[in-house]
């Protein structure tokens, strides 16, 4: 069974990709809500790293929310799949903010961060 804290954490990370998207598209007057594609297609800076980091969101959370599933139907002991998902979202709220603000080596370490804790719940399934 999924713990609470395992739930919060997948909502979390589900609803990531709408905090970059918030941070691309926030306070700019010419925003083209007809057009957001195209619009965010021509934007430079922290609104294209933004975007970028929206798109990755949504790339990293299926990986992360089957491997939750996963352990869970694998009876992993839930302290460690709620560890794990608690870094997770931590790892990938500083990776999003480490994108906007350009600190690109910084952003490849946390993302790295929460690649192995999407394994490491595969992993963990695994070795029961």
């Amino acid at each position: 069974m999924i713990s609470h804290t395992a739930i919060a954490c997948l909502l979390m990370a589900g609803l990531m990709p709408l905090l970059a998207t918030a941070v691309a598209k926030w306070g700019f007057a010419h925003y083209d809500n007809h057009n957001p594609r195209q619009w965010l297609a021509q934007q430079s800076g922290a609104r294209a790293r933004a975007n970028a980091a929206q798109a990755n969101a949504f790339e990293a959370f299926p990986f992360f929310a089957v491997g939750v599933i996963v352990a869970s139907l694998a009876q992993v002991d839930a302290t460690r799949i709620q560890a794990l998902s608690a870094v997770f979202v931590l790892a990938r709220l500083a990776y999003i903010y480490c994108y906007i603000t350009d600190k690109a080596s910084w952003r490849s370490v946390v993302w790295g961060v929460a690649m192995l804790c999407s394994i490491a719940l595969y992993v963990s399934a695994l070795v029961l």
